[in-house]
């Protein structure tokens, strides 16, 4: 009877501190979304809704309508402008690469400006599988000094191993899956970033794009509208900064690619999440940091648990979760400095 007493003490002692704990959170959601800070109301759930396991939460507090009223005043404008590529005059003359930390309010971020562009390439996983390499595998597989995280792929369970959309690795189609809000982020055979609009397009007419505009190296990153406040691509076209509302966007880990006018590339990765006590990015703030740097044309491309940076033989920046505190996730792709 005193074993059962001291167990039926000890259930209750953690009932009533899961009630605490419960009652504190959902008392501090309805502060952040009710109380006098509307940035706070606005971070809080621009961010949250980028989550894939955490989008629940902001509805706990909030009806539908409310939040939709948010993501319209944090969202970014729609950007029709096509990439110019006569404003771009390749030097590759310059062989360096240069290593820059920034720190913004709630990130901080690493960006590499590879000056001679034809050392960015696609590597793959090809022929692909159920699971794909951390990104210090892929580098280091194909014998390449740095890179970062692509584009878009099935993350489902860390596997990693097929891409989305469309992937080009030296001048072959290696994966062409076409869909909703699909844009190309590559380079074509003159070493020129290209930010291309292919939603919506056959395999046959993507084909055609890619022979055409001589696509060397290409992932994909999706725009669509259902989850705009998360998936956005064009940052900078021709020197034109997206315009936004409010943030534009949450604040999250994020992986962006951009081009200056003398063809040096920009490779740009945040923390967030928590790293760091960070929560991360914003759309404005990669948006700022390409500007700031010289970029004319620039592409923001997958973030959260996929964002990665690898470079000179160690991680610059990983994974935000514990467990992956010193890899990355599996990807089937990546961009790729080599030698």
């Amino acid at each position: 009877m005193k074993v059962l007493k001291v167990i039926g003490k000890g259930l209750s002692f953690v009932g009533v501190f899961l009630l605490v704990v419960i009652v504190t959170l959902y008392s501090s959601l309805l502060l952040i979304c009710y109380g006098p800070s509307t940035k706070a109301r606005n971070l809080f759930v621009t961010t949250f809704l980028e989550t894939g396991a955490l989008k629940f939460m902001v509805k706990l507090v909030m009806t539908d309508a409310k939040v939709q009223e948010v993501v319209d005043s944090n969202s970014l404008k729609e950007m029709d402008s096509e990439v110019d590529t006569g404003l771009i005059n390749v030097n590759s003359e310059n062989k360096d690469i240069e290593t820059i930390e920034i720190s913004g309010s709630n990130y901080k971020a690493t960006l590499l400006i590879v000056h001679d562009p034809n050392k960015i390439k696609v590597a793959t996983t090809y022929p692909f599988g159920e699971y794909g390499k951390d990104l210090e595998t892929i580098v280091k597989e194909n014998d390449a000094i740095g890179g970062i995280n692509g584009g878009i792929y099935v993350s489902t369970g860390n596997k990693g191993g097929y891409p989305m959309g469309l992937v080009v690795q030296d001048g072959k189609i290696v994966w062409n899956d076409n869909g909703v809000g699909y844009h190309l982020i590559g380079f074509d055979e003159n070493n020129i970033l290209r930010i291309i609009d292919i939603s919506g397009k056959s395999k046959a007419e993507v084909e055609k794009l890619v022979s055409d505009e001589k696509i060397r190296d290409a992932v994909t990153f999706q725009e669509e509208a259902s989850d705009a406040n998360n998936h956005f691509v064009k940052l900078i076209i021709n020197g034109e900064k997206r315009e936004s509302n409010g943030l534009g966007s949450g604040a999250n880990p994020r992986t962006a690619i951009g081009q200056r006018k003398d063809g040096a590339v920009l490779l740009l990765v945040t923390d967030g999440r928590g790293a760091n006590g960070h929560l991360g990015a914003t759309a404005n703030d990669l948006i700022e940091i390409m500007d700031e740097y010289g970029a004319i044309n620039a592409a923001n491309v997958d973030g959260g648990s996929s964002t990665t940076m690898y470079y000179d033989n160690k991680y610059l920046q990983t994974s935000v979760t514990l467990y992956y505190s010193n890899s990355s996730w599996r990807l089937p792709e990546a961009f790729i400095i080599t030698k």
